[in-house]
């Protein structure tokens, strides 16, 4: 039996899509401990995982990148809060390293201190990612804006130029402040920031290369391992789902405040006219905000899984867990990008012919309603991604 201890960046987001693989590691005979959330440790220890609260200090930490008036500052914000993470988490890991003797760890790509820590300590360890990488690619646009993928000589000048003034950017203001961090946990320094997707030894990928932009070439050290479907209470669908007889139309958004209550409004104005059924689950937004047309019902949290074996379309924020869990359901997409990797998200989903992407900027009930309409003829797309 081999020890495995997990580290997760405080996102639900991040935490349960790992849920069920540490699961099956359970039930296949290892001992798994994983330090995440403490409102989550009863959840994930009712999944059969050892749970232990992350330092309180990296809860402290939370995003709030909603509030950044532009993508460089929410940028800086976001990147700014990994580095001030950074050392509870190194101390995390030690603790474990003292007190779990594992013979694996697993880190989460958003933690910048954990994999330094797990990389000095000598022990086998992983990465694993729950969103698209970042990782620049000749043929692949800069990742952020959820530009459209472009051929042909414009195409690739653009990727190119794009790409490396990014790339350099993103180094300039944030390499030194990271190895900086690295070298306190006794690791070598990274030449440039995007080397945190290619350092772990072996990179767990939670999408499939359908999903994906071709690349010349993948890291060795990469491995899509697909959706990796969990989330609490799926065998409880709630009886009320059983009196609805007309197609639905589940909304929902991010499970972290991200001030995307603008879509749910939206939505619910977009479809009170339509002949459909719509399911509103808010999430990180206060329900009690929202009023519900007579065709739909607002709550915050219903297990996804029973209400998307039913759904026609799901209209969400572009967040890669419900994204995945909807086309893994055969179920097209209209995203509305809300920021993060969401335009990135949406920008696949509608390349891959699985559903629509709307920019947050053009929201509003009429230019939903229509791409709404436009994504429910996706299906053929979504079932072939599924």
């Amino acid at each position: 039996m081999s020890t495995v201890c997990a580290f997760t960046t405080p996102a639900r987001g991040h935490l349960y899509p790992l849920v069920g693989i540490l699961a099956e590691l359970a039930r296949r005979g290892h001992r798994v401990k994983v330090w995440t959330l403490a409102d989550e440790l009863g959840v994930v220890r009712g999944a059969g995982v050892e749970a232990a609260a992350m330092d309180p200090a990296i809860e402290a930490l939370p995003l709030a990148d909603w509030e950044a008036k532009t993508p460089g500052q929410a940028v800086a914000h976001t990147f700014g809060r990994y580095l001030a993470r950074a050392p509870h988490e190194i101390d995390d890991v030690r603790r474990a390293l003292r007190d779990e003797d594992p013979d694996l760890l697993i880190t989460d790509i958003n933690a910048w201190g954990a994999p330094a820590a797990a990389e000095a300590s000598g022990v086998p360890w992983a990465t694993f990612s729950p969103y698209f990488t970042w990782l620049p690619s000749p043929g692949v646009p800069a990742f952020g804006p959820g530009m459209k993928p472009m051929r042909g000589p414009a195409g690739r000048l653009r990727d190119v130029v794009l790409t490396k003034a990014l790339n350099f950017d993103l180094d300039r203001r944030f390499l030194s402040d990271l190895n900086g961090v690295r070298a306190t946990a006794g690791a070598d320094p990274l030449d440039h920031i995007h080397d945190l997707w290619t350092r772990p030894p072996r990179l767990i990928y939670m999408t499939v290369p359908e999903l994906e932009y071709p690349r010349r070439h993948w890291p060795d050290s990469l491995r899509f391992v697909g959706h990796c479907p969990w989330e609490p209470g799926t065998d409880t669908a709630p009886a009320w789902l059983q009196d609805l007889d007309r197609p639905l139309v589940l909304v929902t958004a991010s499970t972290e405040y991200q001030a995307d209550d603008a879509l749910i409004t939206t939505a619910l104005e977009a479809l009170a006219h339509d002949d459909v059924e719509v399911v509103a689950t808010t999430a990180g937004n206060d329900p009690s905000l929202f009023t519900a047309p007579p065709n739909a019902r607002v709550e915050r949290f219903v297990p996804h899984g029973p209400l998307l074996a039913r759904a026609d379309v799901v209209v969400c924020h572009g967040g890669m867990g419900i994204t995945q869990k909807a086309l893994a359901a055969c179920v097209p997409l209209c995203v509305v990008g809300w920021g993060r990797d969401q335009l990135e998200s949406g920008r696949r989903v509608e390349v891959a012919g699985a559903g629509v992407l709307v920019p947050r900027k053009r929201l509003g009930p009429d230019r939903l309603a229509a791409a709404i309409r436009e994504a429910r003829a996706c299906r053929p797309g979504a079932q072939r991604i599924a």
